[in-house]
């Protein structure tokens, strides 16, 4: 199987506008689909537990009596850990364990317990922080099954404080996947329900019967959960909507092709819509990771996606120096960003927009996916010029303090009181003078 994946070069007069419909994505509202998760989560809203129950036997095939029975029971998820091979239980703990660490550390720096201060006249400020009550994370079934998702979403949240965490996790036919189970039961997952799409979002949302209502639902998932997460937001918090996997990976030419071609590989074999980007000043080099490229693709079982991801929306770009690489990273915002070169950290420190970035020729993009430590829920589509990773800071919330003291009431309350007059709003004026008078 031969891959041609499009070539630029900054050079060239239209590199810019080139580059812009390499990079070009519109999340395209599907009006169908949207229109059948707006009705979803009305049924939902309205039903409660047997809308539910009915999209849970028609998009999934389970024939459940009840939406009480479509919950997995702790002392399962315990024994599907128990039953892992000690290889595999072992990896799966090593990786729980980093993701915990990393995020603890991530609690410290934000501050957990928050600030106060106290002024001269006694007036004491300051900021409180809490954690949400209940969240829902949403993790994907069915075609694949993400166990490493259920870390990076449930972890962060039980280390920031999270009173419970309710999964959902949709099981088609009944089938379940004994490694997300494993995951739940590592990362202290409260509750888990066997329900998935825009009904799941839902139920999470609005609450029924049997689910709670949560503060807020993370995860990934599909177009119907996207568009559900869209609609819900305002009556419950969103992490993000997620686009296609991307990978931008600026190279100075030391690493190996082979390795380089492979971690494009690792983002394209996601989906058809995936986009690996290669940036590089060597033009040699260029070609010898698209000969790579070439020769690894047949031996890799998701060939056929690979091909029409790297065809469709990959990209290699000449530049002038890597000096001008990180000016296009800035630009592209990539949700992963490897720096593959001799000297990573000069570059990085030139970097001002990405997801997360992999510094150095061993630090491949899978090793963040999976067991590195920080999160791998990342902004997509550019976004990563306004968003951050998913963390701690998510699933907490700030509460401002004022405590005035009389002093304090006779200082503040003149300049409220000529703001407020100002403002044409009497009672404010009067409320902050009635202080002091």
């Amino acid at each position: 199987m031969s891959v041609s994946i499009r070539r630029l070069n900054t050079t060239d007069s239209d590199f810019n506008a080139r580059l812009m419909a390499v990079l070009a994505f519109e999340a395209a509202e599907d009006e169908a689909i949207d229109r059948a998760a707006a009705n979803i989560l009305a049924e939902v809203k309205q039903r409660g537990d047997d809308a539910v129950l009915e999209y849970t036997r028609q998009f999934d095939r389970l024939p459940a009596s009840s939406v009480a029975a479509l919950e997995i029971p702790r002392a399962e998820l315990q024994a599907a850990l128990d039953g892992l091979s000690p290889q595999r239980r072992d990896a799966l703990q090593q990786a729980a364990d980093r993701v915990r660490v990393y995020h603890q550390r991530q609690k410290q720096e934000c501050g957990s317990d928050g600030f106060s201060f106290t002024e001269p006249d006694g007036t004491v400020l300051g900021q409180k922080v809490t954690a949400l009550d209940k969240v829902g994370i949403y993790v994907p079934g069915g075609k694949a099954a993400y166990p490493s998702s259920v870390l990076m979403n449930a972890i962060p949240a039980k280390v920031a404080g999270v009173g419970e965490v309710i999964m959902v996790v949709p099981t088609p036919d009944g089938v379940k996947n004994e490694l997300v189970l494993a995951a739940a039961a590592i990362a202290g997952v409260d509750r888990v329900f066997t329900i998935g799409g825009a009904q799941a979002v839902g139920a999470l949302a609005y609450g029924t019967a049997t689910i709670p209502q949560v503060d807020k639902i993370v995860g990934p998932g599909n177009a119907y959960v996207a568009a559900a997460k869209r609609r819900v937001f305002g009556t419950v918090g969103i992490d993000m909507i997620a686009g296609p996997s991307e990978i931008l990976v600026l190279a100075d030419g030391s690493t190996p092709a082979d390795w380089v071609a492979m971690d494009l590989f690792s983002q394209a074999e996601h989906d058809e819509l995936a986009q690996s980007i290669l940036v590089c000043p060597d033009a040699g080099y260029l070609d010898s990771v698209a000969a790579s490229v070439n020769k690894l693709i047949d031996a890799m079982p998701r060939k056929d996606v690979i091909h029409t991801s790297l065809t469709n929306r990959g990209a290699m770009v000449k530049v002038r120096d890597m000096d001008e690489a990180c000016e296009i990273a800035n630009l592209i915002a990539a949700e992963h960003l490897e720096i593959s070169a001799a000297e990573p950290t000069q570059w990085a420190d030139k970097i001002r927009h990405a997801g997360a970035m992999f510094l150095g020729r061993f630090s491949s993009e899978s090793l963040g996916d999976y067991c590195a430590g920080p999160n791998h829920v990342l902004p997509t589509s550019r976004t990563a010029r306004f968003s951050s990773p998913l963390g701690v800071y998510d699933f907490q919330k700030r509460s401002s303090i004022i405590h005035v003291s009389a002093a304090g009431a006779k200082t503040l309350g003149k300049v409220a009181a000529e703001l407020a007059y100002g403002e044409g709003l009497q009672a404010h004026a009067r409320s902050a003078e009635m202080r002091f008078e």
